[in-house]
């Protein structure tokens, strides 16, 4: 541990599991102090009472416009600052698109794209006045893939991955590096919509990734020089051809 991000308050969605969970504990032993958004209040509380302080829960339903709203300024309001946003939150639809909902469509839509949006969008005035900050999203190799069993979250992929990068290009003048990741598939509650067969077929062929691997690609990727920004790190599987 080298205490990179010591002083730094990192802002991380969707962190009371997976991706989520093993980025915080990654960035709280690097000396950050981490704000963990999620909805599940209990799961928070448990996660903070074992952060030795460093970690302090944010109760945010992104799906709600008023909570989403509210989340940024409630965070400054308690810490002063945001060095770091991960916008990682996000669900899964897999399977034919015949076989879904129109609405798990627009709660996946809503957390995938339109949470992120709105608050990357929250935060900007706050890092621009700062003339600093780093803003990561959790995208897919989905989002650079049309994998044709997944039609629905590809799409959420792909346009998250063009926010991504467009928005890096309208901010960087201001000392704001905008970045994502890209993993394969990641053992996480995200994949409990696969097919059983074809999840035990990728487990037994070694295709899928621990979160704390993609955890790892986030620090690397914060801990480049100011002068370095990092657009997208692929992270896959070494039996995965993306």
């Amino acid at each position: 541990m080298t205490g990179i991000l010591h002083d730094k308050v990192a802002v991380i969605t969707g962190a009371a599991s997976g991706i989520g969970l093993a980025t915080a504990e990654c960035l709280m032993a690097e000396g950050a102090r981490v704000v963990l958004v999620d909805r599940n209040e209990d799961a928070l509380q448990q996660l903070v009472a074992r952060s030795d302080g460093k970690a302090i829960a944010q109760v945010t339903d992104l799906l709600d416009a008023e909570s989403c709203a509210a989340m940024i300024p409630d965070i400054l309001a308690r810490t002063g600052q945001i060095d770091i946003l991960h916008c990682n939150a996000g669900t899964y639809i897999g399977g034919d698109l015949i076989d879904t909902t129109a609405e798990t469509i627009d709660r996946m839509l809503n957390l995938n794209v339109n949470a992120v949006i709105k608050n990357v969008h929250a935060v900007l005035p706050h890092m621009i006045e700062r003339g600093s900050g780093d803003i990561i999203v959790t995208s897919s190799l989905a989002g650079r893939s049309a994998i044709k069993h997944e039609p629905v979250y590809s799409a959420s992929k792909w346009a998250v991955t063009c926010f991504t990068q467009t928005v890096r290009r309208q901010v960087n003048r201001h000392g704001i590096r905008v970045a994502q990741v890209s993993p394969g598939p990641v053992i996480s509650a995200l994949l409990a919509d696969w097919e059983p067969e074809r999840l035990q077929a990728v487990k037994d062929a070694g295709a899928v990734i621990e979160p704390k691997e993609v955890a790892q690609s986030i620090l690397f990727i914060l801990s480049r020089p100011r002068n370095v920004t990092i657009h997208d790190i692929v992270v896959l599987p070494t039996n995965v051809d993306g």
